[in-house]
């Protein structure tokens, strides 16, 4: 590429969206109150909201990975009719409004729902306004970002290795998980660490389906929400907590998977 020959008419407004990107994030930076930043990451709200959020994160991915992966799987090697409608159904939550999610969940978990009702009933659980209905919000909007992940991978993984463990005798089963989860391993994880750093930055369909109770719903992203009503710098520490996160996710996955 001859960086000379870029024409004015890209290089101006290439320029303008790099700086439409990054000057909130320098704003974010510039009002950061570095003096008193070691006191407040330990107060107590910061540190239950960030307890909370890395909990209610990391059992997202779990559920995901554990429902994810087969789906990805179903999509990317069996053919069935309305293939095309599940996949589509599956990445609804990527452009669903995530308030609109909230609703959603509410009217299948919740106490009156299409499942909640069956499961208040039955068992006693309750998920709306819970830490479970965090996970279950969390899990609903991230599940998408692993699914797309690891059908990608497997939809890359050479079949050949598969079809040569099948001819030795190995069940569909064993093939699974001696032969594909190990080629495809990079796509999991790079689906998972993806996941979890959309379920940690999850916002509107926490707040709708689980509420904003601190030490029990209250994540980080409410947790700003909240500070920004009634202490600024707690919500620019708290900002400045998932920004270094996300930073460091994406550099990660730059160095290991999606670099050449």
């Amino acid at each position: 590429m001859n960086r000379r020959r870029a024409p004015l008419a890209l290089l101006i407004p290439a320029a303008l969206g790099l700086a439409f990107l990054i000057l909130p994030l320098a704003g974010l930076l510039i009002r950061a109150p570095w003096t008193t930043l070691p006191e407040r990451l330990t107060e107590p709200g910061i540190l239950a909201a960030l307890r909370l959020s890395l909990l209610t994160a990391s059992l997202a991915t779990l559920v995901c990975l554990v429902l994810g992966v087969p789906l990805a799987w179903v999509l990317a090697r069996l053919e069935f009719p309305g293939r095309r409608l599940v996949r589509a159904l599956v990445t609804v939550p990527l452009v669903l409004p995530p308030v609109v999610g909230g609703v959603a969940l509410l009217l299948v978990f919740g106490r009156r729902g299409l499942v909640g009702g069956w499961l208040d009933q039955t068992f006693g659980v309750s998920l709306p306004f819970t830490t479970t209905g965090v996970v279950v919000a969390e899990a609903f909007v991230a599940m998408p970002f692993l699914v797309i992940a690891v059908e990608g991978a497997l939809r890359g993984a050479d079949v050949r290795f598969e079809e040569a463990a099948a001819t030795l005798g190995a069940s569909r089963w064993t093939t699974f998980r001696r032969v594909t989860l190990p080629l495809i391993a990079p796509g999991v994880a790079a689906g998972a660490v993806l996941c979890w750093a959309r379920a940690l930055g999850e916002f509107g369909a926490t707040i709708t389906f689980a509420g904003n109770f601190p030490g029990r719903t209250q994540t980080m992203p409410l947790a700003v929400y909240l500070a920004l009503e009634q202490d600024v710098d707690a919500a620019i520490v708290l900002s400045l907590i998932l920004l270094v996160v996300s930073v460091g996710i994406l550099a990660a996955l730059r160095d290991k998977w999606v670099a050449p």
